[in-house]
């Protein structure tokens, strides 16, 4: 039909739809997608976009009208807006697929305050963002346009969404609180949770040190409700703060395996729970210490430990403490009440809950200390699972004013492109690039509303730098994710990624004349950190994939390099003090035309729904009538290979990854379990999501973090 027709006569919504007929030859019609982008721009975009005569009406009208804030504009001559403005749209960029236009236009673009007609191309989004990040400095502004525009970084959605507008959002992506065991510090951490969701960001909140259902209070027994009232409170608070009704406020609250209200804690998600304990919307994560594994492997009992008790012996919080040094020293003090369940039984539980639900989170608590070059203990994770941080206790005063501020965490979040950043002229400028970016973000955020994010924030200046198109690459260049060739290219690459961001940092530290604060009990100062670095050469082994490095002209690191900088981060610092996290990818994925974050695709043919207009069809990117084989889908490639893939990278990422785990349909409880295993086994941080295939249709929407989700 589409070889007989003239496009125009189809509508972009049919062109889209025609991705999912295959031709006379059973081929994928993949040049109907590309009609179908240049259709909707001819048949809406251009038809919906307010028309200005040039760029000086435009940015005179958007100033006038509050659309754009003028101090940013006002930090630049005229001359170097033109030449900007110019130099974007001199790189003519285009929407490869349907998706990708729509996805920008719908949801991130500048529309009229009746949401009817647009004020932005592309292009102007992007020096909007580049603007503001540069904050005056006319080359930084056109290095990060570039950066932009070719695909290299894309910041996230809050950062590309916000930056440069009026009436916007904050340009962090998600926070994460802790709660301490008292009212002040519940009642202050759900305000907190109002406040910052209200903001535009997902929160997480730990729910370790909250005392169990049944405990005492002020030594009366049986008073305590536990943390289900909590969770139930802060769910209604999510909903609440719906962000001017775009949608519902996102939450998550992780607690320990060994809190007494663990079992309570997973029956929330339980197909059949009952409703008074049931959780619909919030998240969870489960914090897993060494010796539940090895309790379980033992088929042993394992005991849960009272966080009150636990508190008052050890004068810390639960979550300062690590249950397996401390396990055997808690299970024989009788000054902790404690009780008992099966270790084994407790995985089984902890596996069926993931079969129905896809939920808890999962975090592997020794993997992500040991791996932590800051002082202090890491106790949670975010929304996404990505976010691996410290953070310090704040205390109150009966009118809920701090008697001491702690730190809390903001996600400062943005992510490189792996094809365009190894296709760039710069793969070292590129992540500088990028590191100095997020460090804007960073600097430029301040949430007054909930000082504990402010100070931990302003203190640490901590980004979050990740990675995405991951399976597109190694599709493009006729390797097979998962395969030998495919983890070693990812364990190099992401070697190099983490020079080049300390590289970055420890020049920030030099021009600024400061580290981060807690710089000098760091791994990094005494040079530990660098061990591995300065011992052994990360290159690739095959010359398959270090040919492929060559091609692309990468120079990777030797440790010789890795010396050199060793010696300057221990002269001169860094300035921030986490650096990666890798986290899922969704709209931003679908705008760059990219596989999503470094997991592999979920189908050949993606098929969306996406309001009103219904189902949207996404082909993989790269993908080929020629390349087919390639693009076996996540269910396909199976969990192993997506955790051997992981493991390569975690090496080299200060922080965590969002490891979605994908099944067959056939799938049981036990395979699960034994995927758990293996990635405790291979040092995998965490386990965002489970996921079964539920049908045959390939395609079938997966939804993912709504906060960190680039």
């Amino acid at each position: 039909m589409l070889d007989t027709a003239k496009p125009e006569t189809f509508d972009y919504h049919a062109l889209n739809a025609m991705l999912n007929l295959y031709d006379g030859e059973g081929n994928i019609r993949f040049v109907a997608d590309r009609m179908a982008a240049r259709q909707y721009f001819l048949q809406h975009v251009n038809q919906n976009t307010v028309f200005f005569h040039n760029l000086e009406e435009k940015l005179r009208y958007l100033v006038d009208e509050g659309y754009y804030e003028a101090q940013v504009l006002d930090q630049y001559s005229r001359n170097f807006q033109r030449a900007i403005w110019d130099a974007a749209y001199a790189r003519k960029f285009r929407f490869p697929t349907f998706l990708g236009a729509f996805k920008y236009y719908t949801s991130y673009t500048l529309k009229t305050r009746d949401g009817q007609r647009y004020l932005e191309r592309y292009e102007d989004r992007v020096v909007m963002v580049a603007l503001t990040l540069a904050r005056g400095d006319e080359a930084l502004a056109m290095r990060f346009m570039d950066e932009i525009i070719t695909g290299r970084f894309q910041p996230a959605t809050p950062t590309f969404l916000n930056a440069g507008k009026s009436s916007r959002g904050e340009l962090i992506s998600c926070f994460l609180l802790r709660l301490e065991d008292n009212m002040e510090s519940i009642g202050r951490g759900i305000n907190s949770a109002l406040q910052l969701s209200k903001r535009g960001g997902g929160v997480a909140l730990m729910l370790t040190n909250i005392r169990e259902h049944g405990a005492s209070i002020k030594g009366i027994e049986n008073q305590s409700s536990g943390v289900i009232p909590v969770m139930k409170l802060l769910e209604d608070s999510f909903s609440y703060a719906n962000q001017l009704g775009a949608r519902q406020g996102a939450g998550a609250v992780y607690l320990n395996a060994h809190h007494p209200d663990i079992l309570r804690f997973l029956d929330t998600k339980r197909e059949n729970a009952d409703e008074k304990i049931r959780i619909k919307t919030l998240s969870l994560g489960v914090v897993i210490p060494d010796v539940t594994f090895e309790l379980a492997k033992r088929n042993e009992e394992m005991y849960l430990f009272s966080p009150h008790d636990v508190e008052k012996a050890y004068g810390v919080p639960f979550s300062d403490i690590s249950v397996t040094e401390k396990y055997d020293e808690m299970v024989g003090d009788k000054r902790i009440r404690k009780k008992k369940i099966n270790a084994r039984e407790f995985f089984q539980t902890l596996a069926k809950i993931q079969f129905e639900s896809g939920y808890p989170y999962i975090m592997f608590e020794d993997t992500v200390n040991r791996a932590n070059p800051i002082a202090g203990r890491i106790a949670m994770s975010n929304l996404c699972s990505e976010i691996l941080q410290v953070n310090e206790a704040s205390e109150f005063n009966d009118d809920l004013s701090y008697r001491h501020l702690g730190t809390d965490i903001s996600c400062n979040l943005g992510s490189l492109n792996i094809a365009a950043t190894m296709d760039g002229p710069d793969f070292g400028g590129t992540v500088e690039a990028a590191i100095r970016a997020l460090t804007a973000v960073s600097e430029m955020s301040a949430i007054d509303s909930v000082p504990s994010v402010r100070r931990g924030n302003d203190e640490a200046h901590a980004v979050g730098l990740g990675q995405k198109y991951l399976h597109g690459f190694l599709a493009r260049e006729r390797i097979h994710y998962g395969s030998a060739e495919g983890i070693d290219f990812t364990r190099a690459y992401f070697a190099a990624v983490a020079y080049h961001a300390i590289r970055a940092s420890n020049a920030l530290a030099r021009e600024k004349g400061q580290s981060f604060k807690g710089f000098s009990a760091s791994k990094y100062a005494d040079g530990s950190f660098f061990d591995k670095y300065v011992t052994r050469d990360w290159l690739p082994e095959p010359d398959t994939v270090q040919a492929l490095f060559e091609r692309f002209g990468v120079t990777l690191p030797s440790r010789e390099d890795w010396a050199a900088l060793k010696a300057a981060v221990m002269k001169d610092g860094l300035y921030n003090r986490n650096l990666q996290a890798v986290p899922p990818t969704g709209s931003i994925s679908y705008i760059n035309n990219s596989t999503s974050s470094i997991h592999p695709i979920v189908s050949k043919i993606e098929i969306r729904k996406e309001g009103k207009i219904g189902r949207v069809y996404y082909p993989a990117p790269f993908m080929t009538n020629d390349n087919l084989e390639y693009y076996r889908d996540a269910y396909e490639i199976g969990p192993e290979a997506l955790i051997e893939t992981y493991a390569a990278a975690t090496e080299h990422v200060d922080q965590g990854l969002s490891l979605t785990l994908f099944f067959p349909a056939e799938a049981t409880t036990r395979d699960i379990n034994r995927a758990q295993i293996h990635a405790w086994k291979r040092g995998i941080k965490t386990i965002y999501y489970v996921r079964l295939r539920q049908t045959a249709l390939e395609g079938t929407e997966v939804q993912g973090c709504v906060s960190c989700t680039l």
